[in-house]
């Protein structure tokens, strides 16, 4: 579990230099808005494909932690090429940026049904909501470190923005090699069995609308879809229609990191006590505020509460879906459950991109941009989702009865 954290750390370290840089990058080499709806969907959908083929990865490697290590190599190298793009390719860089960050997510994905399976065995589950607060809280805070870094070396090499950027990633490579040296230091735990024998995929698929957790992977998949009809879009509007600086753009973004860092104990020890349920509950309600809360002003600093906002929302929800998935799965059929999941999600959010993508440029203003308009549809989508799905889904732990106001206002000690 030590070993995670470091591993954790490092990986984290290689977000904050790429995650908000992504779509910089592509701006920089004349990305349109299609082309960065692209640039999130088509990764997205290979990453949900190659999820499916995890289990049996697993079973043919011979355990998790061998389909884990030549993955995450694989991934650290795939940054080379990216970094590489703009001197080695004059002529429609752009399709081989997308190219290349679909293998990027295919390699840094395809494991991570292994990992979570691993990971869920490795920590007690009356200790998840602490352990995985704490690993997040620890990994938040590089993240925001080296989102401040990436934004200073590309403020700085404002007038080659191409060197900033190939030093970003060239850091990242270097970053996620340090992760793969932790993830070879790692214990894997004996499991029953990484094959599920109650009908694999398609038992999941029979019962996601019936089943307890076919109803949570709807909620989470549709929540996706309709969060990634705007998100990809917060950055063009902050760099093209707002003109936001890098440095102003890396400040507003890190925001996100800063409220996660704050309040990953805060929802931690809540999932401990009150169940993971009733945090999903109040994020999911709470969701559309996400995207709403851009609509009423292009003021920077209220931006900056809007991020600071979703921030918070978004660790809670993270959070408690991640240990609710492993809560609700049993350990024989979890590999399975997992990549089905992430599988679904990633095309939920592929399609919920190329749909914001497609629709973007013609969309009317709303209070002067277009893009407010993408925020609306996404936020009432949210809403809708939650509303439907959010009542059918029951608790699988045994936890105290309380309200919604005990669970958030109640202060919740340490327990064992």
């Amino acid at each position: 579990m030590r070993y995670s954290v470091a591993d954790g750390s490092a990986f984290a370290a290689m977000t904050g230099l790429t995650q908000n840089y992504i779509t910089p990058y592509a701006l920089a080499l004349n990305a349109n808005t299609t082309q960065i709806g692209l640039l999130t969907s088509l990764p997205n959908f290979a990453m949900a494909l190659c999820q499916l083929a995890a289990p049996w990865l697993c079973e043919t490697v011979g355990g998790r932690r061998k389909l884990i290590l030549p993955a995450v190599f694989l991934h650290a190298l795939m940054w080379i090429p990216i970094l590489l793009i703009p001197y080695l390719i004059h002529e429609s860089p752009i399709p081989w940026l997308i190219g290349f960050m679909t293998l990027n997510t295919i390699l840094g994905s395809v494991a991570n049904p292994a990992w979570g399976s691993m990971m869920a065995d490795l920590v007690p589950s009356y200790i998840r909501g602490r352990y995985f607060a704490y690993r997040n809280r620890i990994c938040s805070f590089i993240t925001l470190v080296f989102s401040f870094i990436g934004g200073a070396i590309l403020q700085f090499f404002t007038e080659d923005v191409f060197t900033g950027f190939s030093i970003l990633f060239g850091g990242a490579a270097i970053c996620r090699f340090i992760s793969l040296y932790y993830l070879w230091r790692m214990h894997e735990p004996a499991t029953i069995s990484v094959t599920d024998k109650n009908g694999g995929y398609l038992t999941i698929l029979k019962g996601l609308f019936t089943s307890n957790i076919g109803r949570f992977i709807t909620l989470v998949t549709l929540i996706n879809f309709t969060v990634m009809i705007a998100s990809p879009f917060f950055s063009v509007y902050m760099l093209e229609d707002l003109k936001f600086s890098y440095l102003g753009y890396m400040i507003n973004t890190s925001c996100v990191t800063i409220a996660a860092l704050l309040t990953n104990t805060f929802w931690g020890r809540r999932t401990d006590r009150g169940g993971n349920l009733k945090a999903i509950q109040i994020t999911s309600f709470l969701m559309p505020l996400v995207s709403l809360n851009w609509l009423f002003s292009t003021n920077y600093y209220y931006l900056i509460y809007a991020q600071l906002f979703s921030g918070f929302i978004w660790t809670g929800f993270n959070l408690a879906t991640t240990n609710y998935l492993y809560d609700a799965t049993p350990p024989e059929s979890r590999t399975h459950y997992i990549a089905f999941f992430n599988a679904i999600n990633g095309i939920a959010i592929c399609l919920g991109s190329l749909l914001g993508g497609y629709i973007a440029p013609h969309l009317p203003c709303l209070l002067g941009y277009s893009m407010k308009t993408l925020f609306l549809i996404s936020g009432v989508g949210r809403g809708i989702a939650a509303l439907i799905l959010l009542w059918g889904i029951k608790e699988v732990r045994r936890v105290p009865q309380m309200s919604m106001m005990d669970f958030i206002f109640t202060r919740h000690r340490r327990h064992h």
